[in-house]
């Protein structure tokens, strides 16, 4: 029980990590055209939003080896799928991106990906 609530806590760690990502590149703007390319990326990556999202990969890869310890990488990675459709989720609440029914059928796709690869 404790390596899926760990491969739970993978996923959640790598939305928030997406989400914050996103986040932050709104607030910052577009990247220059010219020159500050590389200030621009600094300035993300010095960001403690930012930071934290990295922190949140870690945590993230920390919580996925510990689930590999107790499950099979087969039964253990569809349940991955789940960021897509978590991301798109809160894409579209936070940041108004659009679901469109091209998207809604690929998710509706990795769901029943997820309910297949799980009884496997």
């Amino acid at each position: 029980m404790l390596s899926y609530f760990l491969v739970v806590l993978t996923i959640a760690f790598t939305v928030y990590g997406q989400i914050v990502i996103k986040w932050q590149v709104l607030q910052a703007g577009a990247l220059p055209l010219n020159s500050g390319k590389l200030w621009f990326v600094l300035k993300l990556l010095l960001n403690p939003w930012v930071i934290s999202a990295l922190l949140a990969a870690f945590a993230a890869a920390v919580c996925w080896i510990g689930a590999m310890t107790k499950l099979e990488l087969s039964k253990a990675y569809p349940f991955m799928a789940l960021n897509f459709i978590l991301v798109t989720l809160f894409a579209n609440l936070l940041f108004n991106e659009p679901v469109t029914w091209p998207r809604v059928a690929g998710l509706v796709l990795v769901v029943l990906g997820l309910v297949v690869g799980g009884a496997a």
